[in-house]
């Protein structure tokens, strides 16, 4: 008889081991501040880096994924496991935003520098040539045709590079569209599993607490007979 209240001690320890195996992972990725890129050769490496990184986290999440199905709190588990995907992503995101924008930054200043100097050279021909004393006139000669400033001829290619880039926007966006529809479907998979594995852990912990009552009852003294 009194191997009973024992049993329920040692019930009680290993319930609490599997919810701190679970409430106590590893420490996660947290977003930190970033670095302003101070180079173009930069913003290309830590682009790069990124993309490695982004492959890395979504073996991780996967490997913890698996992992939880094996633990007696699944969903606590799978929730972290997300979290922590989640906050990694996000900060490989900022990195991405930072490096591309200060890419941008750079090519619009090259552009800017191209113009006008392209716009200088252009008046400094002009006033050349104005200060030059006016040849004679020729008899029956063509004149030639006026000279193109360099900074639109710039403007008119950055023009047709705009409408290049418009014309190629439903094509990015049909491709996103179909990646954020993958994602979905991933999703809906992933909380599919997760509700079967809610199930199976619902049907095991009924059976373990029949069997747990079942075996307190035949430990149970028998009844004192009537007199």
């Amino acid at each position: 008889m009194s191997s009973l209240p024992a049993l329920r001690v040692l019930a009680a320890l290993a319930l609490a081991a599997g919810l701190a195996a679970c409430a106590t992972p590893e420490p996660g990725a947290s977003v930190a501040a970033i670095e302003p890129t101070t180079s173009v050769e930069q913003a290309d490496a830590r682009l790069a880096a990124v993309a490695q990184e982004r492959a890395a986290i979504e073996a991780r999440y996967a490997e913890r994924e698996a992992v939880c199905y094996d633990k007696f709190f699944v969903n606590h588990c799978l929730d972290e496991a997300k979290e922590r995907r989640r906050v990694a992503l996000v900060a490989q995101r900022n990195i991405e935003i930072e490096a591309e924008r200060f890419k941008r930054r750079v090519k619009v200043e090259e552009r800017d520098r191209e113009i006008a100097a392209a716009e200088a050279e252009y008046k400094a021909e002009e006033a050349r040539l104005a200060a030059e004393p006016p040849a004679a006139p020729r008899e029956a000669a063509e004149l030639p045709p006026p000279k193109p400033s360099p900074a639109a001829s710039r403007m008119a290619r950055r023009n047709a590079k705009a409408k290049e880039e418009a014309a190629r926007a439903p094509e990015e966006a049909a491709r996103a569209a179909a990646s954020a529809a993958a994602f979905e479907e991933r999703k809906r998979k992933s909380e599919q599993r997760q509700k079967e594995v809610a199930r199976r852990v619902a049907e095991r912990e009924a059976k373990a607490a029949a069997r747990k009552a079942e075996e307190e009852k035949k430990a149970a003294p028998p009844a004192p007979a009537a007199k």
